[in-house]
């Protein structure tokens, strides 16, 4: 096997994407090999590129549980299934006022934007018409930047939720086409794409990434960054996967930190004009290098716990996030009093 130049490579790659052009499928397969000697040399090209297309604008989310668990879907990662026999709180959709309340604290809080979850299928007419009053409340009454997640979409919701105030839709590939079988079996990879589709074509920002650690190949994380980077999404959360009692992969073996740095380097390489968030797994499996990650191409973070799982005190990740050398991004209506003045 021919041996590879690594600074060399990094080089090449990096001054291509900042002179316009792309990293070569070819050249992100050599580049997943890259040996822990020259790691700081990939994370170091990974932020040029960062700076240069994202600059030190960092985007923060903080999300509501709005209907927990009974999900009739089968993902293998997730707590809230109704297939296992998990831990997860059960209660379907919460008032009004309580999602209002909690995007109040979210602003409170620092985060830029947030983002409503519902678990399983798709909303009934009451519910979704419940859902739309309380984010249509949200958009008037706090200043932050709108984003929902209640499962598969057609384009009659979608625009629904565009003028309800939202702009931004979450829906995760999760993983790789070829690897999706054994993650999930109740849908199918490309219904998961179409919803992405029909997001984007109702003209919304898709917020679409994924989990890493399931069990998958590094090639396999390459697969959805190029998915990822066909579909065209905005904004890519990557995942870390935190074990779940009571599902099939309770007993994943974690992925290392530095492997996580490398694989958020290379989305960065892959999707240099994405927001890269980390997101569920952070605190867990990269632990004190969670600012090695925020280095290494990443801007933007989930802050304020997750959906099953909690986090940790938003001071102290706003204080990371700073100390990074980003400035934390403003809700719109905030941007625009500034631009006035």
């Amino acid at each position: 096997m021919e041996s590879v130049n690594y600074p060399e490579l990094i080089s090449r790659v990096e001054n291509s994407i900042l002179d316009g052009g792309e990293i070569l499928r070819s050249e992100a397969e050599a580049l997943a090999e890259t040996p822990d000697e020259h790691l700081m040399r990939l994370a170091a090209a990974a932020d040029r590129v960062r700076i240069k297309f994202k600059g030190d604008s960092f985007d923060s989310c903080s999300l509501i549980n709005a209907r927990s668990g009974r999900c009739g879907e089968d993902c293998a990662f997730c707590a809230q299934s109704g297939h296992y026999p998990g831990g997860s709180p059960v209660y379907g959709l919460v008032s009004v006022d309580e999602i209002l309340s909690a995007a109040r604290s979210a602003r409170e809080a620092g985060a830029s934007r947030f983002c409503t979850v519902t678990s399983g299928g798709a909303l009934s007419p009451t519910e979704f018409d419940r859902l739309l009053d309380a984010l249509s409340r949200v958009s008037r009454e706090v200043d932050i930047s709108l984003d929902a997640s209640v499962g598969f979409l057609d384009r009659e919701r979608a625009q629904a939720l565009r003028a309800a105030g939202v702009t931004r839709y979450n829906h995760n590939l999760e993983t790789s086409a070829d690897y999706y079988t054994r993650i999930c079996t109740t849908h199918r990879f490309e219904q998961r794409v179409q919803t992405v589709r029909t997001v984007m074509e109702a003209g919304l920002s898709a917020c679409c990434g994924g989990i890493i650690g399931m069990g998958e190949t590094p090639f396999q994380r390459l697969d959805l960054a190029f998915t990822l980077k066909q579909l065209g999404v905005d904004c890519v959360p990557i995942n870390i996967l935190n074990p779940r009692p009571g599902t099939p992969l309770e007993n994943a073996v974690p992925l290392q930190p530095l492997r996580i740095v490398k694989t958020i380097a290379l989305f960065r390489l892959i999707l240099p004009q994405a927001t890269i968030k980390i997101a569920g797994g952070r605190e867990v499996n990269l632990g004190d290098y969670q600012g090695l990650a925020l280095r290494a191409g990443a801007n933007g973070m989930i802050v304020g716990g997750y959906l099953t799982t909690g986090g940790r005190p938003v001071d102290q990740d706003v204080r990371m996030v700073e100390q990074a050398g980003f400035r934390m991004e403003m809700p719109c209506r905030e941007q625009s009093r500034r631009k006035g003045n």
